[in-house]
């Protein structure tokens, strides 16, 4: 792997700044309130920025630690942030569908189950699939202990200093061990295709629920707009919450098709800056989403902001 230009290292270091920031930020802001009046959104929100905040770090001291560890434990090292990284994108990327199928449960049939709960508004559910959500991705993950890292490491790789190969299968483009090409296929088509696929069917379905309400709402609220000036709808706060689930569920749409495209059509060979493409895609949405979720939500409100 090859010294970062200063131009790229200048932007890799600001997209990082803004995403712990942002993340950290809206730890805090959950975390201020007691846990027993947390909500289950709240909570989601809050696996959310703790997986993308440590797969930020994790990304962003690779290279770092790999340039700095010894021959003989590299390939331990290698390995170990190789598994916290896809930890940390796969719990994000859980979380995040989560995040999307408790937001269309909620908008769905909400004028005939009035203040009904769902399964999910339990906090002891919330606790349960959360906690289902990490295991998931610690089991997806753990197979990059057993992959075969030695024979397919190629001279680019070994010349640079790096016991370790850019790509995140570490898979040869002309020698690829069949553990390794089955584990990269599984990885992609659970963690990132299918995810995809069901957050797009989600968008969808929120957008379609937001449509009909709207129709029902409008004439009734041309009728009634004059009657009690005094009381405020909660129909704005949840639009607004929703709207940015639905940024956030595009945003994630854009980088993770990106980031299929770019593994199964590409090998880390056919780029000079393989790792840097792989950073900034991923990274993206880690750095952006908590923003989306804050502000939405109004956890990014001034007067939080003047408390912390």
């Amino acid at each position: 792997m090859v010294s970062f230009s200063p131009e790229l290292l200048g932007l890799r270091i600001f997209i990082s700044v803004i995403g712990i920031m942002g993340n950290v930020f809206l730890i805090l802001s959950i975390i201020q309130t007691k846990f027993s009046r947390v909500k289950s959104f709240e909570l989601f929100l809050l696996g959310l920025a703790v997986s993308n905040l440590e797969e930020i770090l994790i990304v962003d001291i690779y290279d770092v630690v790999m340039r700095q560890v010894s021959s003989g434990s590299r390939n331990w090292t290698c390995r170990s942030l190789k598994f916290l990284t896809a930890l940390g994108e796969t719990t994000s990327i859980l979380f995040t569908v989560l995040i999307s199928v408790f937001r269309y449960q909620k908008l769905r049939d909400a004028h005939k189950r009035v203040n009904l709960p769902i399964f999910l508004d339990s906090l002891r559910s919330a606790w349960m699939v959360s906690g289902i959500c990490v295991s998931l991705a610690i089991l997806l993950s753990s197979p990059i202990y057993v992959l075969n890292l030695d024979e397919h490491t190629d001279n680019n790789t070994t010349s640079n200093g790096i016991g370790c190969p850019p790509d995140f299968f570490l898979c040869h483009k002309d020698n690829c061990p069949t553990v390794n090409r089955l584990y990269k296929y599984m990885f992609l088509l659970v963690c990132n295709l299918l995810p995809l696929v069901i957050i797009t069917v989600t968008s969808c379905l929120i957008l379609t629920v937001l449509l009909s309400q709207r129709s029902m709402i409008t004439p009734v609220l041309s009728v009634s707009g004059s009657g009690q000036p005094g009381k405020k709808s909660k129909g704005p706060r949840l639009q607004r919450s929703t709207v940015a689930v639905l940024a956030a569920m595009g945003l994630f749409q854009v980088d993770w098709t990106l980031y299929l495209v770019f593994h199964l059509a590409f090998h880390p060979s056919d780029f000079h800056f393989w790792s840097e493409m792989e950073f900034f895609i991923s990274t993206t949405y880690t750095s952006s989403s908590p923003y989306v979720y804050g502000i939405g939500n109004n956890l990014f409100s001034l007067k939080n902001i003047i408390k912390k």
